[in-house]
This record gives structure tokens, C-alpha cells and sequence, in this order.
């Protein structure tokens, strides 16, 4: 086993393959072999597909052997979450009611990757059809957190947080509803980006909750998650939802030049309750960026106050409305969790929903007042340190609370308002990673990515590796 040559970002290791100075059969035999014994400890991965990744590797190393070099993702191996479809391939939602289900086509970002001439090794774990944050499945099993195994990885795209923290992927996608995509890559200590509702295409992934849902990058670097981003992004006519907006570059550019940059914090609610060892660390590193000559501005944003509820009465009755059959059929063959959730789901009105609807709009009036006086809006992404596996509380300044409840407060008011959000680790506490978050204009990625490219120039890692790393 190579451990130098898993360690790569894939910009990293798309300049060796490019160059052929390894293969990328070499590649994904290296990778393989690691995943079986990586697997044993994260159980990051629910499906590993070692025979279809070989032939597809021998393929991608004849093409670029003929000179037919694709980009950056042609012949690296990459691990997809298990809400997204692959075509004639078993995809379950981590779910005992889809453990069989075969989707006859590909998702869109699936056929991307396809066409950039990805390898795919396999599919990874999640909390149940992607609906909680702790990534414990009562299905396949608990995904253990690469810097702690006995934390939680975050969720619902746990599996892919862990499998990329772990390098047992060389990136990952993952889907986000009120925080999916993020919580696990702050959690992880990994990059992840929820792009603007309509960038990128759900087409051929499992909703949760139509309005909410998002596809996005989970990357070892800001990068890697830029690369991912250009090629999935883009309008569908599969899905309605997507936007004909141009597509851009977003590896152009990206230098962590933020001088000028107008940063807008808000105190009342994304710095209100937070533990004092996370908080510590965002506003350290929001001092960082001052001195290489960002500015800081408060921004007001008085709507947040209905964030939580609005989340929850939108997510949970969309969710409900998917698996209502389902929870009339065969109620007992969902996770006990899951199952009270969308038993919950039901209980809300017309009247609360439409109600939640108005909230929802006023957010988004108020978000674009403040994205119009600056340029991004940071806050800490979790308000605490990664829980214990089984655990249902968290510790914030030594008070146990709700481990759901607060783990979307922070990530939630982007999912609602559709605008642009993503996390980048910012430091370490107790040897767990502490991530930040950046929330942009809609279709601003290309900022949010700069920033964080700032971030990461400061190493905040150090030199610290999860436990679980090769």
C-alpha cells in the first residue's frame, strides 16, 4: 500500500495520472486495497464495487494512453453517497425498505463524473433516506469518526465525511437538507460546499424534502471541492429546479487574496450559544483574515429568530409527505429514529406550513440585504465539539442539549433561502476538527471558495492527522 500516493488531493493526483507518472490501474488497485482494511474501522462504505472500478480504471489508462486525457477526474477513484443513483447498480438510502432497489438510469452528477472518466469504487454510508445527523444506521451500522472513533461523523452524508477524512476516497459527494453536506465536513475536518438551489442537479437522487435538498462537494482541500464543482454544476433538463446560469471555472482565480473583503458577522443568533472552544477558534481565524485585510461589518438579520422552526416545519412535512406510504405500509421497517421523525412530520397543518413559507421569503429579503452591504456572512458551523457515538445530547459550556436541535441551527438558514454555503476547517480543539462556515450571494461560489482558499493557506490543521488516516 502506497500511503504517499493516498494521501493526494485529487488536484494532486490528477497531475500524476496527466503526466503518467503512475496509472491509474495503480491508482485504484492502491486505493482498494486500502478500503478493505480502512472499512474495518470507519465502515464508511456500504457497497465496495472493486471489479467495476478495475475495468474502469484499465479503461481510463488506455484512453489517456492514447492521449485522450479527460481533466482532473479522469481514472481517480471516487465513492459517491448511496442516495445517489447509479444506473442497474443497487442504490439503498441506507434503508431497509430500499436495500434492494436498482435504479435504471444514472443521477446527472453520477453521469458527469461518469463522463470525466471517474473511477468509482463504491457506495457510502448514511443516516437513513439522508434524514438525521449522527450517521448510526440500525441497517448497516454506525460510521466512526476518522479523528475519534468513538465520535460521530456527522450526517446524514457521514460516510463520505469519514471516507474522505480517512482517504479511503479522494472526494465525495454528499446531499444536504439542512446541513448534511457541511455538518460531517466540519465534523470531519474536511471542505464542504452546499452550492446555490438550482447550480447543481438532483436529478436521480432520493429526495428528502424537494425544497430543501441540495448536491454538493465533500473534498480534502478547497481545490478539490472547486474542480468537483465545475464539473457537476450546471442546468438540467431533468431537473426544473436547476438554473440556466453559466457555469464558471472555479479553480481560476482561486489565490486567498481577501483583501477587501467585506465580512458580515452576525451576533445575535450565529454567535449565541456557542461553545466556548469553538468560538474561540472562528473568531481567531476571523482576525486572521483582518490582518491579511478583510473587513468586518455587522449585519442584522432579525428573521433568524423563526430559522429553526421554519426548518423544521418545511423539512419535516416534505419529508413526511415522500415515506407517507411507506409509513402506512410498513411502518416497523424503518429506524426507530427515522420513524418518529416522520411520524412528527404529519402533525404539522396547511396552515403551518404556508406559514413557514412566509417566514422562509422574509429570510430571504433579509439575507439579501445583508449579502448587499458585504460580500460573505461567516459564522462557526457547529456550535460544539463532535459527540460520542449514541449520544443524543451535546456539551455547550458544560450544558447538555439537544444534539439535533443545535446541529442545523447554523447550517438550516441556507438550506431555506437556497443561498450558497460552505465549510472549511479552521483549527482543532481536543483533537477534534472545528469548522467554519461561509455563506454567500446566490451563485457566488466562486467568493466563498476564495475565502476558504485563505483559510486553508493558514493551515489550521497543522500538521495533525485523523487517527484513522493510512
Amino acid at each position: 500500500m502506497n500511503k504517499e500516493l493516498l494521501e493526494k488531493t485529487v488536484t494532486q493526483l490528477a497531475d500524476l495520472i496527466k503526466n503518467r507518472k503512475v496509472s491509474p490501474v495503480e491508482v485504484t488497485q492502491n486505493i482498494l486495497e486500502y478500503i478493505e482494511h480502512s472499512n474495518q474501522k470507519t465502515n464508511a462504505y456500504i457497497a465496495i464495487t472493486a471489479d467495476t472500478a478495475l475495468q474502469r480504471a484499465r479503461e481510463a489508462e488506455t484512453e489517456i494512453t492514447a492521449g485522450n486525457y479527460k481533466g482532473v477526474f479522469h481514472g481517480v477513484p471516487i465513492a459517491l453517497k448511496d442516495n445517489i443513483y447509479f444506473g442497474n447498480e443497487v442504490t439503498t438510502m441506507a434503508s431497509k425498505i430500499h436495500g434492494n432497489f436498482v435504479p435504471e438510469n444514472d443521477a446527472t452528477v453520477t453521469a458527469k463524473l461518469r463522463d470525466a472518466g471517474a473511477v468509482f469504487t463504491g457506495k457510502l454510508n448514511m443516516h437513513e433516506y439522508a434524514w438525521g445527523i449522527d450517521n448510526n444506521s440500525p441497517h448497516f451500522g454506525a460510521v466512526h469518526n476518522p479523528w475519534n472513533p468513538e465520535k460521530v461523523p456527522g450526517g446524514s452524508s457521514g460516510g463520505s465525511g469519514a471516507a474522505v477524512a480517512s482517504h479511503s476516497t479522494y472526494t465525495s459527494l454528499g446531499t444536504d437538507t439542512a446541513g448534511s453536506i457541511r455538518i460531517p465536513s466540519s465534523a470531519c475536518g474536511i471542505v464542504g460546499l452546499k452550492p446555490t438551489h438550482g447550480r447543481v442537479s438532483k436529478y436521480g437522487v432520493y429526495p428528502l424534502a424537494w425544497t430543501l435538498d441540495h448536491v454538493g462537494p465533500m473534498a480534502k482541500s478547497v481545490a478539490d471541492a472547486a474542480a468537483m464543482l465545475s464539473t457537476i454544476a450546471g442546468f438540467d433538463v431533468k431537473d426544473p429546479t436547476t438554473a440556466n446560469v453559466p457555469v464558471n471555472d472555479y479553480i481560476t482565480g482561486l489565490n486567498g487574496n481577501v483583501k477587501g473583503l467585506r465580512i458580515g458577522i452576525n451576533e445575535a443568533y450565529f454567535f449565541n450559544n456557542v461553545d466556548a472552544r469553538v468560538e474561540k477558534i472562528i473568531r481567531d481565524r476571523i482576525a486572521d483574515l483582518e490582518k491579511l485585510g478583510a473587513v468586518v461589518k455587522s449585519v442584522s438579520i432579525p428573521a433568524l429568530r423563526y430559522a429553526e422552526w421554519t426548518e423544521l416545519a418545511t423539512s419535516l412535512s416534505e419529508a413526511s409527505a415522500i415515506h407517507h406510504r411507506d409509513m402506512q405500509a410498513r411502518p416497523n421497517d424503518f429506524g426507530a429514529d427515522i420513524r418518529f421523525l416522520f411520524e412528527l412530520g404529519e402533525l404539522f397543518t396547511g396552515v403551518d406550513y404556508l406559514q413557514a413559507q412566509q417566514a422562509r421569503r422574509q429570510l430571504k429579503i433579509e439575507f439579501a440585504q445583508a449579502l448587499s452591504e458585504v460580500d460573505v456572512i461567516i459564522t462557526p458551523t457547529l456550535p460544539f465539539l463532535a459527540p460520542n457515538i449514541g449520544d443524543d445530547k451535546v456539551d455547550i459550556n458544560g450544558k447538555k442539549v439537544d444534539f439535533i436541535e443545535n446541529c442545523i441551527r447554523f447550517t438550516g438558514p441556507s438550506n431555506l433561502t437556497g443561498l450558497p454555503a460552505l465549510t472549511v476547517p479552521a483549527g482543532l480543539s481536543e483533537g477534534l476538527p472545528v469548522g467554519l462556515q461561509i455563506i454567500g450571494r446566490a451563485f457566488d461560489e466562486a467568493v466563498l471558495l476564495n475565502t476558504a482558499m485563505a483559510i486553508e493557506l493558514m493551515k489550521p490543521l497543522g500538521n495533525h492527522r485523523p487517527v484513522l488516516a493510512p
